[in-house]
């Protein structure tokens, strides 16, 4: 049992005193919420080291698989050699880990996200069917959009563009700040599930 009461009482002490210097502006508040910083950095750290080595170990097991092979040894061969750039020349400006990471990986980015712009076309067809009322208003507020952005809308109507931009700011930022407010109040009540012990799964079993 004291392995599970001893994790509940740290969570709901730390929870406790996060939760309290944000109300209680004291010295001694605060330099308790900077030193608890500094510990998450050093967890955060071994959090990094314990990533890289279930990378490591979960790629190792599926190099004994055919089909997964290739990618995992792909995968580890990248992850060591840019280790070892990093290590022995160093991450500065014009050094060899940062051309690696210039001409290979932000290329590979981009054409992974190219390809989900393909994707993402597919979706939005299946999407915009105008099936009822709320789907009509969708595709007609995504077409005035694609519409207004390109420089063909503006030789359609001049003032399609700012009719699109009004669409993005006001009933676009009203439901997005909604959607943040209900995220924030289930954030809330997660939080205090936790603190208080009511939420326990993040414990296993």
């Amino acid at each position: 049992m004291l392995q599970r009461k001893i994790p509940l009482f740290i969570v709901f002490l730390m929870g406790f005193l996060m939760t309290v210097q944000f109300y209680i502006p004291h010295p001694v508040s605060q330099t308790l919420y900077k030193y608890v910083l500094d510990w998450m950095n050093g967890v955060a750290s071994m959090a990094i080291v314990l990533a890289v080595g279930s990378l490591i170990m979960h790629h190792w097991r599926r190099l004994k698989k055919p089909e997964f092979a290739l990618y995992s040894a792909v995968t580890l061969v990248s992850l060591f050699f840019m280790a070892i750039l990093g290590f022995f020349f160093g991450i500065r400006e014009g050094s060899l880990f940062q051309k690696m990471f210039e001409n290979v990986q932000i290329p590979l980015q981009a054409t992974m996200f190219s390809l989900l712009a393909f994707y993402m076309a597919s979706a939005a067809y299946r999407a915009f069917r105008a099936r009822n009322l709320e789907a009509t208003l969708l595709l007609l507020s995504a077409f005035i959009l694609m519409i207004g952005i390109i420089p063909l809308g503006y030789y359609i109507h001049p003032r399609i563009s700012d009719f699109a931009l009004w669409i993005l700011n006001v009933p676009n930022l009203a439901a997005k700040r909604g959607i943040m407010i209900g995220v924030g109040l289930g954030m809330m009540a997660t939080s205090l599930k936790i603190i208080l012990g009511i939420e326990r799964n993040w414990l296993g079993g």
